[in-house]
Parts: structure tokens; sequence; C-alpha cells
């Protein structure tokens, strides 16, 4: 029931029933509009950072989805380095140890000392912190990726000056000696067949009969061909490189020029007995860097190792060398 109120009329000294003036319904009515106004827009104020628009709940939906993806990558990126890393320990360690080459110091290879290596702290970084250590990680492998194909390129380089080593190397008998038994004198002190004193042998000399072919023992250029006063008759030096020579004398014909290049296995010439000679027969040296080595120490392509402790025992014989 509507209460009904009253005033006190001093003209008629009586109560009169008060009615309320059209203006001050108005204004009541504006005052309790505004006042609900006021206190939605302040409810919708205070509970907005707790209610999401359906703008805010795909947002929210994106960067869920973006963090997912940004775990996802990170560890990929993780198993990339890890897989680099052992790359880099086999090069070190095998590759170019095979080759007698110095490591890459880690230091060349990773340019960034300290990385996040907990996936849980990502959690607490902001979008712009995550896109940047990423990016940081992405740099870094890209750097130790470069680093390492500089690495496979200089290796491979190696591995073309090692087969050039091993191509130019003395490996194998310049007679034909299936059998092991032309050696007819090795390297050291022998009796000189013509002075018969005790005279230095500075290498071996292979006995066969005249026109037996003389192969060339490695890859190289042949320095000198042809024969002069030095009592080796007619004879070739090959010039092998990485500071090898060998000598091939007392040949009856010599089949390759000065300057011409030589593989191993090629037929440089005839046996003979040109020259300081009591015999046919190729009396064969090994030089390196300047110094006349054991010839014997360089027999091992084609060779069993029966065959080569045969080698072994008839060229250390002290007998009588033919030159």
């Amino acid at each position: 029931m509507k209460k009904v109120k009253y005033y006190y009329d001093i003209h008629s000294l009586q109560y009169e029933r008060w009615v309320m003036p059209w203006w001050l319904k108005l204004l009541r009515f504006a005052g309790i509009i505004l006042a609900i106004l006021f206190t939605s827009i302040l409810i919708f104020l205070l509970a907005s950072p707790f209610l999401d628009t359906p703008h805010d709940k795909m947002l929210r939906q994106q960067l869920s989805m973006m963090r997912d993806q940004y775990h996802t990558l990170t560890g990929r990126l993780y198993q990339l380095e890890t897989q680099l890393h052992e790359l880099q320990t086999r090069d070190n360690q095998i590759y170019r140890a095979i080759f007698a080459a110095d490591p890459i110091p880690d230091s060349l290879r990773s340019r960034q000392q300290a990385r996040m290596t907990e996936m849980d702290m990502l959690d607490g970084l902001s979008n712009a912190q995550l896109i940047h250590n990423a990016s940081l990680l992405i740099q870094d492998i890209e750097h130790r990726v470069h680093v390492q194909n500089r690495s496979y390129a200089e290796l491979d380089s190696l591995v073309k000056i090692k087969q050039r080593l091993l191509a130019s190397i003395p490996a194998i008998e310049p007679i034909p000696d299936q059998d092991v038994n032309r050696i007819a004198s090795g390297f050291g002190y022998r009796i000189d067949p013509i002075y018969k004193t005790r005279k230095f042998h500075p290498g071996i000399d292979f006995a066969a009969s005249e026109g037996t072919p003389v192969y060339c023992t490695g890859d190289g250029r042949v320095e000198w061909s042809g024969m002069d006063d030095s009592g080796y008759g007619v004879h070739v030096i090959i010039k092998h490189g990485f500071g090898y020579e060998t000598l091939y004398a007392h040949l009856e014909k010599a089949l390759v020029k000065k300057g011409q290049q030589v593989k191993r296995g090629q037929i440089i010439g005839y046996v003979g007995s040109t020259g300081k000679s009591t015999g046919p027969h190729c009396h064969y040296e090994v030089i390196r860097n300047g110094v006349k080595v054991n010839p014997v120490y360089f027999f091992y392509n084609d060779i069993t190792p029966q065959q080569y402790e045969r080698i072994l025992r008839m060229a250390a014989a002290n007998n009588q060398s033919l030159d």
C-alpha cells in the first residue's frame, strides 16, 4: 500500500494531503536513472578484468596456441642443437684427428656462452622475451652450422690432399716380384763389387733380365731422365711432392722425359746395366726430405705380411751389391 504523506497548512490551520509536484517526480526519476547508470558503469569497470569478451577469449586462445607452438619449436631447436653438438664432437675428435688438423675451439663455434636450459622458465616471460630468446637461439645455431660447414669444406680439402699424399708416397716395388726373390742387395753398408770394400749402399738392387719393365712407385713429376757422370747410368728421378723422391738407376732405356707427370704403376723404363754396374738390375732409392731412407719400409701395397717379412730378411742380408 502506498504511503500517504500530510503537511500542516498554517493558513487553514489543518493537515493537508501532500502531493509531489511533477518536476520533483522527474528529478527523482532522473536521479534514480543516473544512480543506476553510475552503479552499472562502476560494476562493469570493476568486473571487466575478470570477464572475457568473445574477442578476448579468441586472443587468449591464440596466445595459448602460440606458447604451445613456441614450446614445441624450442624443443626441436634443442634437439637440433644436440645433434649439432654430436657432429662438432665427431668433427674435432675423429675427422680432424685423422688429418692431424687442429680442432675448432668452442668459442669460435658458439658466440653465446650462457643459454636458457630450463623450459619451465618460459612461462614467466613476456611474448617479446619469448620471441627474442627464440631469435637468439636460432641465430646461434645458424652461426654454428655456418662454422661447421666451413670445417667440412676444410676437411674436404684435407681429404683431397690426403688422397694426393697416399697416391704420391712410394708404395710398391719398381720391379714385379711376386715370388719375392729379386732383391739382390739391400740398404746399408755392403761390399762394393768393384773396390771390394765396405761402402754405404743407399738403395735396393732388384735383379732382373734386361728389358724387364720398371714401374713408377708413386704419382709425381719426372725431375731427371737420362745419363750423367754419377755412375747411375741411365736413370730417372721422380719428385712425388710432400718431401718424397725416388730414383731408378742403371736402366737400359728411359721412357719418360723431364717435367712429365707420371702415375703409380706406369712403366718409366726398362732394366739394363748402364753406368757403374756388374749386371742387369734396377737400383732403387727413396729420398725423404733430402735424406735417403730404406726403401723396404715403403713396400706395403699388393704384398702379404709373409712376403713383406721375407723382403725384410733378404734386404738385411750383408752381401755384395751390384753397383
